[in-house]
C-alpha cells in the first residue's frame, strides 16, 4: 500500500504558511513504514525541535484504477476516515529553501496517523463532511469538505493519472488551518461529525 498526500488543498492554511496557492494539487507519498502503530504513542524525533500536526480526511481505495475519470471515481473508495500527517516544519522549511523534496520532513516513521475507517453512505455527500482535531481537550482545526480547492473526485482523477490506485491505498487529501506544534504528553482526539476517530498521547 502507498499513502497518497495532498497538500495545500485548502485556503486558509496556504495562508497561514505563506505558501503560494497551487495551479494544481500539491502531491508528495509517505511509505507504509510512516503509519503509526495501533494504540502506539507518537514519538517526537530527535531531528526535530518543531512538529506539527495535521489533521486530513482519508479516503481508503478499494479497486484497482488508473486514468479515473472523475465522474467514476466514486466506485473507487467506500470508507472514509480521519489521520494526522506529522510534518517537521523545522526541516521542512530548510529542504523548501533548497528546492528539495520534503520526504525527511513528512515521510518519517510515526509520521502518519491512520485512524478507524467509517462507510460513506453514512453521509449525505462526501462533499459536505466537517472533521476537527482536539489538542488537551480544545479544538484547534476545524474542517470541512466543502472548502477542499480540489474535492475527492478531483483528487482521485489527478493521482490516478500518475499512480495507479491500488486495493488499501490512502488517500490524505489536505489539512485546514491550525495546524500547531506538539510536545510531549499532549493528547491528540480526532472527530468526523461527533464520532471519535482516533485518540494518541505524544511522548
Amino acid at each position: 500500500m502507498k499513502l497518497i498526500c495532498i497538500g495545500r488543498n485548502y485556503t486558509k492554511h496556504i495562508e497561514e504558511l505563506d505558501n503560494e496557492r497551487p495551479e494544481e494539487p500539491v502531491v508528495f507519498l509517505k511509505p507504509d513504514s510512516a503509519i503509526l502503530l495501533k494504540k502506539q504513542p507518537f514519538f517526537i524525533p530527535d531531528f526535530s525541535d518543531d512538529i506539527h500536526h495535521e489533521v486530513e480526511l482519508l479516503v481508503k481505495i478499494n479497486k484497482i484504477g488508473k486514468h479515473i475519470n472523475k465522474k467514476f471515481a466514486h466506485k473507487y473508495y467506500n470508507e472514509i476516515g480521519l489521520g494526522i500527517d506529522f510534518t517537521a516544519r523545522d526541516l521542512q522549511s530548510k529542504l523548501k529553501e533548497k528546492g528539495l523534496p520534503w520526504e525527511r520532513a513528512k515521510a518519517f516513521d510515526g509520521a502518519a496517523v491512520v485512524g478507524k475507517w467509517i462507510d460513506k453512505s453514512k453521509f449525505e455527500s462526501i462533499d459536505d463532511i466537517s472533521f476537527s482535531l482536539e489538542k488537551n481537550g480544545e479544538v484547534v482545526q476545524q474542517g470541512q469538505t466543502s472548502h477542499m480547492l480540489w474535492k475527492v473526485d478531483e483528487l482521485i482523477e489527478y493521482v490516478s493519472k500518475y499512480f495507479t490506485l491500488k486495493i488499501g491505498d490512502v488517500i490524505f487529501t489536505g489539512t485546514p488551518s491550525g495546524v500547531g506544534k506538539v510536545i510531549a504528553n499532549d493528547k491528540l482526539r480526532g472527530f468526523i461529525e461527533n464520532e471519535e476517530m482516533f485518540s494518541i498521547t505524544v511522548k
